[in-house]
């Protein structure tokens, strides 16, 4: 089980334009480059958000 912080302003916005619920999500690395790895809080759920403009 990995740890994810709550996600800041600007990475919750980056959420909802990728179309998720940010409300359901927490932060667990971003990358240097932009790169979020994020985890669901009920599902344990690992996902990937792109940087942006890839």
């Amino acid at each position: 089980m990995r740890n994810g912080k709550k996600p800041t302003r600007k990475q919750k916005i980056r959420l909802g334009q990728a179309g998720l619920s940010p409300e359901n999500w927490l932060v667990v690395k971003q990358k240097p480059n932009g790169e979020l790895i994020i985890l669901h809080k009920f599902t344990d759920t690992i996902r990937v958000v792109p940087a942006v403009g890839q």
